[in-house]
């Protein structure tokens, strides 16, 4: 298989070919005659998760708009299509979507298998927009998990982990097209939070802080305002104690911000506002880890302190870090089933070695919150903690052992963390 790497370049893949379909009817042929065969989106996963020691099958020729529904207010999507290029066409049709991630350059169908994203009070992660959802089973045949079944399997299925099958379609939730502006803010002291936690999470639609975690005070906060009829004229220029920025700023200090969001207040469509890098900028590779861990919101303040007590362990191997709140979803896999979250993202130089050795210190610190990780990122929790982690879990391998009774998904990353003694 040629490009056998992953967008970081941190992973290499054990397939031995890449399958590219162009029809529901070829994914449904590819499946069929396959003994082990997995989907990949756009290889933004940091670990094995969408690895196949067989065959890799590739969505980016199913990228099209089925149907947008105005009555329901609903569109339906084949799997593969990226988010910026569903943006920008419901955009042009007055709708929106309620959430997006930091690229806009990821599939929704990835995005969704691993709970990805996620910013804001009210805001879920990604996966809460799905309302039912296609996938092609390990006999070749589709089956369709909607909220309109009386089953409640959807809440399994939607962060499926690839585990199921291969998604061909999704139907979205979709929220009349919005505005929004964007201001950063600069130096807030962590020690802010202790009292104002959520005075600064609630200031606006989404809320980014920003770290490198040198001292106790995240660099940047990145607060994206849903514009209405009663906004004010301006942003305030303090922000507990945070100065707002007079130009435009990158997450990662000394880095330059062309390739950034609009900052500065100016006012734009909800779509060029929410992710922090511009549409039109793709980046060819990213030279960098990503690891990422889910707290509840109640015992954020003081997972962040736990964290501050081992900067200087962290810094020197970090880019930045960025913390998020998510609003709690029903989601059976999904980091923040029943509970608001908190994230605490760690983008890592790209240095494996070093990472390795911090990641477990990190996990010892957030351990008494229940901490739980991000799917697709780097982690090394014992698997036996991890699948402590989740009530529904039992129920989720079992809705695995009903659409792929014999493993034809499974996979060494699934079988470790998921399936533990089970076929």
């Amino acid at each position: 298989m040629e490009n056998n790497r992953n967008w970081a370049g941190n992973y290499s893949y054990n397939a031995s070919e890449l399958h590219v379909p162009e029809t529901v009817e070829q994914v449904q042929d590819l499946v069929a005659r396959s003994s082990r065969i997995k989907a990949l989106g756009t290889r933004h996963s940091f670990n094995g998760i969408a690895d196949c020691n067989e065959s890799l099958l590739s969505l980016q020729k199913l990228n099209r708009v089925i149907e947008l529904d105005h009555k329901r207010n609903k569109v339906t999507v084949e799997a593969g299509i990226r988010y910026g290029d569903l943006c920008q066409y419901l955009y042009g049709h007055g709708y929106a979507l309620h959430n997006l991630a930091s690229l806009p350059h990821i599939t929704i169908a990835g995005a969704c298998a691993t709970a990805t994203h996620g910013s804001g009070d009210r805001n879920g992660n990604l996966a809460t927009a799905v309302h039912s959802m296609e996938v092609v089973k390990a006999d070749g045949e589709r089956v369709v998990f909607s909220r309109d079944q009386q089953d409640g399997l959807l809440a399994g299925a939607v962060v499926g982990l690839g585990g199921l099958g291969v998604i061909t379609q999704m139907t979205l939730d979709v929220i009349p097209a919005f505005r929004m502006s964007q201001n950063v803010f600069d130096n807030l002291p962590l020690a802010q939070l202790k009292d104002h936690f959520d005075d600064i999470f609630s200031s606006a639609y989404s809320v980014s802080l920003f770290t490198d975690w040198n001292t106790a005070t995240f660099n940047q906060v990145w607060q994206k305002r849903k514009i209405t009829d009663h906004d004010s004229a301006g942003a305030e220029t303090d922000f507990y104690g945070a100065k707002r920025a007079d130009a435009h700023r990158h997450p990662v200090p000394g880095h330059s911000a062309d390739n950034c969001s609009e900052q500065l207040g100016i006012p734009g469509p909800s779509h060029e506002r929410l992710p922090h890098f511009r549409m039109d900028f793709t980046p060819s590779a990213g030279e960098e880890l990503q690891s990422e861990y889910f707290v509840p919101r109640q015992d954020a303040y003081h997972a962040l302190c736990a964290i501050d007590r081992i900067r200087d362990r962290i810094s020197p191997y970090l880019y930045v870090s960025e913390i998020r709140t998510i609003a709690e979803d029903d989601l059976w896999m999904s980091p923040c089933y029943r509970q608001d979250s908190v994230a605490i993202h760690f983008t890592w130089k790209p240095d494996w070695e070093a990472v390795r050795q911090i990641l477990p210190i990190i996990e010892e610190q957030i351990a008494p919150f229940q901490a739980r990780p991000h799917w697709g990122k780097l982690f090394t929790m014992p698997p036996v903690h991890l699948q402590s982690l989740y009530e529904k879990l039992p129920d989720f391998r079992q809705l695995l052992l009903q659409c792929d009774p014999q493993g034809k998904f499974r996979n060494a990353f699934l079988k470790n963390y998921i399936m533990d003694n089970y076929s």
